[in-house]
């Protein structure tokens, strides 16, 4: 697509510059190559097959709508798709952390590989299971939107809500110092009950003091967070990144429920980086 140079674009400027930074210094293992690798490859592989179902799915189920809304106001329109995705995403990514527990934790186990690595860079973006993309309604959002003749604000939607992810993921937290200072704290503070900073997503990927891994479920509108009771604002960064424990076999992290085991692997040495909190942003 026309906007995946930009995303790409992107990706690759921040990973070059927290390398050069020294952030990747001891972060990963073995282990977690196998999983970014595989994750990056076989979702490239099932993109085409899921394009093809969104597409299918839209024409059955609304063959009198295609390119129906194409005459939209396109700020409008941005808006409106922007606004139903972050919706559509917080509830299900809401609803794969709660089910976690529970005996019906299909969604769970396709969302977890994106929180078991324990590090957090963006390279995390990418770590995502191969069936994930399948059941996460953003793409679907965005492909009926596309299918419904708004292809120009569902492209600026995923421009807005991949670009934002990389912010929120990569491991240089300028936050941190804004959020302390007492002059501008109150005020940035106050913001995030708006806008999902690298503080609030950073906090749901961690566990212990400042973890908060059932809840901060927006991408980019933490007032979804706020208006459903499950936004916290962090004083700094997890005590540690990723899940308590060993990690599913790196198979079944990429390609659960294809690849299952009966038992947990034995814990893989811990990188040598320093504990999270530790790390100057």
């Amino acid at each position: 697509m026309l906007y995946g140079k930009y995303i790409y674009g992107a990706t690759a400027i921040i990973v070059i510059a927290e390398v050069l930074t020294g952030r990747y210094k001891g972060v990963f293992t073995r282990t977690s190559w196998y999983v970014l690798l595989g994750c990056i490859i076989g979702n490239q592989l099932l993109r085409p097959v899921l394009t093809l179902l969104i597409a299918t799915v839209a024409a059955v189920l609304l063959p009198r709508w295609r390119g129906a809304l194409a005459g939209l106001n396109p700020w409008l329109a941005y808006a409106a798709v922007l606004t139903v995705a972050e919706f559509c995403f917080y509830w299900v990514h809401r609803w794969a952390h709660e089910t976690r527990k529970n005996r019906i934790d299909w969604l769970w186990k396709l969302h977890r590989t994106h929180h078991a690595g324990k590090f957090m860079n963006v390279s995390v973006t990418l770590r995502i299971n191969w069936f994930w993309q399948f059941v996460v309604p953003t793409t679907w959002v965005l492909g009926i939107a596309t299918y419904l003749g708004l292809e120009r604000a569902a492209a600026f939607t995923i421009l807005t809500i991949y670009g934002w992810n990389l912010i929120t993921h990569a491991n240089f937290r300028w936050d941190d110092p804004i959020r302390a200072n007492r002059h501008v704290g109150p005020l940035f503070r106050a913001l995030e009950h708006v806008i999902v900073s690298p503080g609030i997503h950073h906090s749901h990927h961690g566990y212990g003091k400042d973890g908060h891994t059932h809840g901060n479920y927006a991408v980019t509108f933490s007032w979804l967070d706020w208006l459903f009771g499950s936004l916290h604002i962090p004083a700094g960064r997890p005590w540690r990144y990723g899940l308590p424990g060993p990690n599913p076999y790196w198979a079944e992290e990429v390609a659960w429920p294809i690849v299952r085991t009966r038992a947990a692997p034995a814990a893989e040495p811990a990188p040598t980086r320093e504990p999270a909190s530790q790390v100057a942003g």
